[in-house]
C-alpha cells in the first residue's frame, strides 16, 4: 500500500513536529534536573559549610589585622577577660591571704588540733 503524497508529506511533518517535541522537553528537563541536583540535602549542606568556612576565615583575618594595629587594647582586653574568667580563685586567693596575714596564730592552733584529733582517732 502506497501512501499518497499528502500522507507521506503529513508522516514527515508528524516525524518532524516529534524530534522538535522531543528535543524541546530534553531542553526543558536539563535546567530542572541542575536545580534539583543543586537542592539535594547534601548539595545544601556543602554549600553552607563553605559559605561559612569562607565567613570565619575572614572574621580571623579582621581580628588579627586589628590585634596587629592595636596591640596594647588587644592586650588589656585579653588581661580584662582572663581575670573575669579566674575572679573566683582570685577572690578566693585574696581572701586566704588577707586571714593569713590578719590571724597566723589560728592556722597553727588548726594544724594542732588536726595533729591531736588525728592521734585520738
Amino acid at each position: 500500500m502506497t501512501d499518497s503524497p499528502e500522507i507521506a508529506a503529513a508522516r514527515i511533518e508528524a516525524a518532524r513536529a516529534r524530534m522538535q517535541l522531543v528535543e524541546s522537553v530534553r531542553a526543558f528537563e536539563a535546567p530542572i534536573l541542575d536545580l534539583k541536583n543543586q537542592l539535594t540535602p547534601s548539595h545544601l549542606m556543602a554549600d553552607a559549610w563553605d559559605a561559612a568556612k569562607s565567613k570565619g576565615a575572614d572574621i580571623a583575618e579582621d581580628a588579627v589585622d586589628a590585634v596587629r594595629s592595636r596591640p596594647l587594647t588587644t592586650t588589656g582586653v585579653v588581661a580584662a577577660i582572663a581575670l573575669f574568667l579566674a575572679r573566683e580563685p582570685l577572690i578566693d586567693l585574696a581572701g586566704k591571704l588577707v586571714d593569713g596575714a590578719k590571724r597566723p596564730k589560728l592556722k597553727s592552733r588548726k594544724k594542732k588540733q588536726a595533729q591531736t584529733e588525728t592521734v585520738n582517732d
